[in-house]
C-alpha cells in the first residue's frame, strides 16, 4: 500500500494542498498547517526525567493545554493519575474549552509526543487519513522507550475499540472527564504499522506538495535503521511516506540535542513555500560556522529548485537565534524555530529575551498572517532538550468524526 499510484485523468485542487499532477499516490505527507482535528499532548509524571521539576513543567503544559483549547480539541495522554490531571486542567481551561479535551490512560516514559506519536498520511483526493505508526526507540536507543512506542497502538487501536464497538480495552478512554458509555467520537482512519523503520516525527519537513526535508545526521545516526545506507534510507522515505523527493540538510546541530540533529529545532516549512531557519550571526559563537554551512546548504537548494507541483520558488526567511542558555554549564537547545501550528495560531517558544522574542514572533506572524501569535515560556521545556513542538503531535482533519 506504501507508494503505490494510482492513474488520475483529470487535474486534483485539494484544500490545503498544491496538486497539478495525473498520478496521484493514496497518500501524501500533508504540510502543518494543513486543517486539523487535533493536538496530542503526553503529559510528565513521576516516572519521567521531568520529576526533579514536575511542578515548573506542569505549569507549561496547562498553559499550553490553554492555547491548544482555545483554537483546537486537544488530546492528553496520561498516567499514572489521569483524575488528578483533569482536576488540573479543569481548574485552568473553561467549560468550553473542557469540551475540547479527551483524556486516555496508557504507560509512557516520557513526554515527547511528536517523536513516539503517529505520522499522518492524507489521500490528496479524498482526504482520507491514514496513521503510519513507526519504531520509536529513544533517539537511537540513548533512552528507555518500550512503553513509548506503544502509545499510538494503544491510543488509537484502544479507542477504535472503544469508540467503534465499545468492548473493554486497557488503554481507558475519557471524554470530559468521565469513561463514557457511548463516547462522542470514533476513529475514522487507517493505522498502518510502520514498526520495521525507526522514523520520528520532529525528523522530517513536509511543504505537502511530495518534498521532504531531512538531516542527514539524525537518519543515518546509530541504532536507528543500520545497516542502510543514506540511499536506501531515502528510498524507505519515499515508499513510506508517499513521497516524490528527499532534501537532506547536512548542518545545524544544536548543542544539548539527543535526537541527533531534528530539523524541526533549526529549519521549518511554511506557507506560500517561505522557509524558515535559525541564522546565527556571531562569528564568535563556537556554532557559527555549522549554522553558517547550513544558510548556505539552504541558498544553494533555494537557487536551484522549486516546488513539484506548483513549481513555485522557495522563499528563505531566517530567525534570529537566541542567546545562549545555561544549566550549569550544559548550553541548552534555545531555539525559535521549534513553534507549534494550530488551527488559527502559532504557539512560539520564547526564553525570557525581550528583544529577540519579539523579533522571532513578528517573523513569524508575517509568515502566518491570518494567525494568532501566542508566545509561551520555553525555559523549562529546554531543560529537558527539546521545546513546544517536540512535546506535540498534530492529527490532521478527517482523522476523526462524530458518532450518530
Amino acid at each position: 500500500m506504501n507508494g503505490k499510484t494510482k492513474d488520475i485523468q483529470n487535474v486534483c485542487i485539494f484544500v490545503g494542498m498544491n496538486i497539478n499532477i495525473s498520478k496521484i499516490k493514496e497518500y501524501i505527507l500533508p504540510a502543518e498547517w494543513y486543517p486539523q482535528d487535533a493536538i496530542q499532548l503526553t503529559w510528565p509524571h513521576e516516572g519521567t526525567d521531568w520529576a526533579p521539576y514536575l511542578t515548573e513543567i506542569t505549569e507549561t503544559y496547562l498553559q499550553l493545554a490553554d492555547a491548544i483549547t482555545r483554537y483546537d480539541p486537544l488530546l492528553v495522554v496520561a498516567t499514572p493519575e489521569p483524575d488528578r490531571i483533569m482536576i488540573l486542567l479543569e481548574n485552568r481551561l473553561s467549560s468550553e474549552q473542557m469540551k475540547k479535551v479527551i483524556l486516555f490512560t496508557t504507560d509512557s516514559n516520557d513526554t515527547w509526543a511528536r517523536d513516539h506519536g503517529a505520522v499522518s498520511g492524507i489521500n490528496p483526493l479524498t482526504g482520507k487519513v491514514y496513521l503510519l505508526d513507526f519504531h520509536f526507540n529513544g533517539w537511537g536507543e540513548k533512552f528507555p522507550w518500550k512503553k513509548d512506542n506503544c502509545i499510538t497502538r494503544n491510543l488509537f487501536l484502544g479507542a477504535q475499540m472503544r469508540f467503534g464497538d465499545e468492548k473493554v480495552s486497557r488503554t481507558e478512554i475519557w471524554h470530559n472527564g468521565h469513561i463514557p458509555t457511548a463516547a462522542a467520537i470514533e476513529l475514522s482512519t487507517n493505522i498502518i504499522d510502520e514498526n520495521d523503520f525507526v522514523l520520528e516525527g520532529g525528523s522530517i519537513e513536509s511543504d505537502g506538495e511530495g518534498t521532504i526535508f531531512t538531516t542527514s545526521h539524525c537518519l543515518t545516526a546509530p541504532h536507528r535503521n543500520q545497516p542502510l545506507t543514506q540511499r536506501q534510507i531515502e528510498i524507505q522515505l519515499k515508499k513510506r511516506l508517499g513521497a516524490d523527493r528527499i532534501i537532506w540538510l547536512d548542518y545545524g546541530i544544536l548543542p544539548g540535542d539527543d535526537t541527533d540533529g531534528h530539523i524541526d529545532t533549526t529549519v521549518r516549512i511554511c506557507p506560500d513555500h517561505k522557509i524558515l531557519y535559525v541564522e546565527l550571526t556571531d562569528k564568535k559563537d563556537a556554532l557559527y560556522n555549522d549554522f553558517r554551512k547550513l544558510k548556505d546548504q539552504l541558498q544553494d537548494f533555494a537557487a536551484r529548485n522549486t516546488s513539484l507541483q506548483s513549481e513555485s520558488h522557495y522563499e528563505l526567511i531566517a530567525l534570529p537565534f537566541p542567546d545562549a542558555i545555561y544549566d550549569g554549564k550544559e548550553r541548552l537547545p534555545a531555539t525559535y524555530a521549534n513553534f507549534l501550528i494550530l488551527n488559527d495560531a502559532v504557539i512560539v517558544p520564547t526564553y525570557y529575551q525581550a528583544t529577540k522574542d519579539k523579533e522571532a514572533m513578528d517573523i513569524i506572524q508575517s509568515v502566518f498572517p491570518t494567525r494568532k501569535i501566542i508566545g509561551i515560556d520555553a525555559r523549562t521545556i529546554i531543560r529537558q532538550h527539546g521545546s513546544i513542538h517536540c512535546l506535540t503531535m498534530q492529527y490532521p482533519i478527517g482523522t476523526f468524526r462524530k458518532k450518530r
